[in-house]
């Protein structure tokens, strides 16, 4: 394979040791028909260089990376499932394939899968991963980027050729696999596994191991100090999380602690949604009957996971400063929803109780209109406040100043890149009965757009082109 100099591969994971893992094997597959190839990502990492058939190798038959694992690696947890506990978690479906360095910060990256096949924890499951799944999880991912969401990247989807029988959708269906991109697979479930053991060595190598390698910053002189300051950051970054979903209108759906990992990365995506309006009780899973994880209901979610890490814990550190660390998730909600909130509005900062009082503002707002949930934001951004119904927050919106970035083309449309479900749907329509992907090439084009727009660059024609590819590679101009 062509290497590049942005290529640092690591196998860091490995040093935790069996207890931490099973080396697997993946499935083999009758075909590998490339679907998706997220090349911006690939360039930052070193991986752009490689053509479609070693692509197709790598991330279909799962042939080892140069300098990383010899043999994937199954993951093992346990977790709370609609808060209840169970122990016979790990990856039923997935491996940790590999490990590499982020080329732009130096960050510790995992190459991970959905639907590479059984493992030993797939409890009678088939490993597999059908294709509209992979289909929904880049199209929630690409999303969620380009609102500025902290989320994990999907780096590559092959359809496989083998044909799936599911309960919840038309069967047989088609299959795929899926390579995302995360900052770490380390989860809330990782250390309740070694909470259920009692074995308090394990999860004091495992908080070793996850402040040097992913949170630098926790790290103090003892460990009591050390656990502390590691669920304080964790904290943290979850509630920020948190607010930049609920700044994007976005419902997860199964935010069970296995689905909530220690770098605050937004992850596996199921039966994901996204607002129409602004709706408390909106949910994204058919089987969430009681609306536990609805959108108005997900950051006290996330703050109960939080709490299952804490009393993972508690055998390390004292319970005073660990019920401090916990008190720091609301005023970092607050924060990340008022910071998320001026980044979609393109604003500078007018000082935290201002910009906590717009964001409180634009809450009860979009609560009593019921207005389009991304029209909305669109319309604020865009420069259309003037309307009638917007009139309330007008006095508010004049005391702040623009951000430095220019307003992009893409916010003088009259209406934005939105993902509801109805359109999901129907990019997925044409793909099922006819193999036409150009709805879903349509949408990732535009997405991309609106990613630039967000991130303030400059609005060019050229640089607006989908970043999925199933032939050859076709970089996006725009910056991750």
């Amino acid at each position: 394979m062509p290497i590049s100099s942005a290529y640092h591969p690591s196998t860091a994971h490995a040093e935790l040791g069996v207890e931490f893992f099973d080396p697997v094997e993946p499935a083999r597959f009758p075909r590998h028909l490339l679907r998706h190839r997220n090349q911006r990502w690939a360039e930052r990492v070193g991986l752009g260089a490689l053509s479609d058939e070693e692509w197709n190798r790598h991330f279909g038959a799962f042939e080892a990376l140069p300098g990383s694992f010899e043999r994937p690696l199954a993951l093992r947890y346990h977790g709370h499932q609609f808060r209840t506990y169970n122990p016979e978690l790990g990856d039923g479906r997935g491996f940790l394939f590999a490990q590499l360095h982020d080329a732009a910060d130096g960050r510790l990256l995992d190459l991970g899968t959905k639907g590479s096949g059984q493992t030993p924890w797939s409890r009678h499951g088939d490993g597999r991963l059908t294709l509209k799944g992979g289909v929904r999880e880049v199209l929630a991912t690409e999303m969620l980027e380009a609102l500025g969401v902290e989320t994990s990247k999907s780096f590559s989807l092959i359809e496989t050729g083998e044909s799936l029988f599911r309960g919840d959708e038309p069967s047989p269906t088609r299959s795929s696999v899926l390579v995302r991109l995360n900052h770490s697979h380390i989860r809330i479930g990782t250390f309740q596994r070694f909470a259920y053991t009692r074995r308090n060595d394990e999860i004091e190598r495992l908080l070793d191991h996850t402040v040097r390698l992913y949170l630098p910053e926790a790290a103090r002189a003892t460990v009591a100090e050390t656990a502390a300051a590691f669920l304080e950051t964790v904290t943290q970054r979850v509630a920020t999380m948190g607010a930049q979903w609920m700044a994007a209108g976005f419902v997860h759906g199964v935010l069970n602690t296995d689905n909530v990992n220690v770098t605050g990365e937004s992850f596996d995506y199921g039966p994901w949604r996204f607002l129409p309006m602004l709706d408390p009780a909106f949910t994204a899973a058919y089987f969430d009957e009681s609306g536990l994880y609805s959108f108005g209901r997900q950051p006290d979610a996330l703050l109960w996971n939080l709490v299952r890490l804490a009393e993972c814990l508690l055998p390390l550190a004292e319970e005073a400063a660990l019920e401090a660390a916990l008190d720091r998730f609301e005023p970092a909600l607050q924060r990340g929803f008022a910071a998320a909130s001026l980044h979609r509005l393109g604003l500078r900062s007018a000082g935290e109780e201002q910009d906590r009082a717009l964001a409180m503002t634009l809450w009860r707002f979009l609560a009593e209109t019921r207005l389009p949930y991304e029209q909305a934001w669109f319309d604020l951004r865009g420069g259309r406040p003037a309307d009638a119904i917007y009139a309330p927050l007008r006095e508010t919106l004049a005391s702040f100043e623009p951000a430095s970035d220019t307003t992009h083309d893409y916010f003088r449309r009259q209406a934005p890149c939105t993902m509801l479900i109805d359109e999901v749907e129907a990019i997925w329509a044409p793909i099922a009965a006819d193999d036409d992907w150009s709805r879903f090439d349509a949408k990732l084009a535009d997405i991309a757009v609106m990613r630039e727009a967000y991130a303030g660059l400059r609005s060019d024609a050229e640089s607006s082109t989908t970043n999925s590819n199933r032939s050859t590679p076709n970089p996006v101009a725009a910056t991750p």
